[in-house]
């Protein structure tokens, strides 16, 4: 005997907006629609200082931890060693960083961030500070800075470990 047909909703009219019901339950569809919402003002400010978003991030983990070295850096951005090195390449013949042998560890090379470097990274973060949630960020509705905080909050206990969030 064949299986019954599963019931289907209702007819959608091109007027009806679309059901998203079951989607905007999942924690992963609303951080990429967020995501998707945010990163083209963020590329767009980032463009003004010739970065691009990973380019940003590199730097800002640099300027944040002094020599940090290269694998640790490709640990915390989940980046894998041969994809690091590509990127590290393009940014140290942009001028942007510099590979020199670590102070600590001989063995091992840190990273520094070049004048030219540290001077984009500062100009960034101005820039994406200033538009992140103001008018024209991609939100559709500016969160109140309270807001804002919790949701960075929230987040975090997504993806940091317990020790850090």
């Amino acid at each position: 005997m064949p299986a019954a047909p599963a019931k289907q909703p209702a007819r959608t009219r091109p007027q009806d907006p679309v059901n998203q019901q079951v989607l905007l339950g999942l924690l992963g569809y609303n951080c990429l629609q967020a995501y998707l919402s945010l990163v083209p003002v963020t590329k767009k400010q980032l463009a003004k200082y010739s970065l691009r978003p990973v380019e940003f991030t590199v730097l800002s983990l640099i300027k944040a931890n002094p020599d940090i070295n290269q694998k640790r850096l490709g640990t915390t951005l989940n980046i894998s060693p041969p994809n690091l090195a590509t990127l590290l390449d393009r940014m140290e013949t942009g001028g942007l960083l510099l590979r020199q042998r670590n102070p600590l560890d001989r063995r091992s090379q840190s990273l520094a961030l070049t004048s030219t470097g540290a001077a984009a990274c500062a100009k960034a973060e101005i820039a994406l500070e200033k538009t992140e949630n103001g008018p024209g960020s991609g939100s559709r509705q500016p969160l109140a800075e309270h807001e804002r905080l919790e949701l960075l909050r929230l987040l975090q206990k997504v993806f940091l470990p317990p020790a850090q969030n």
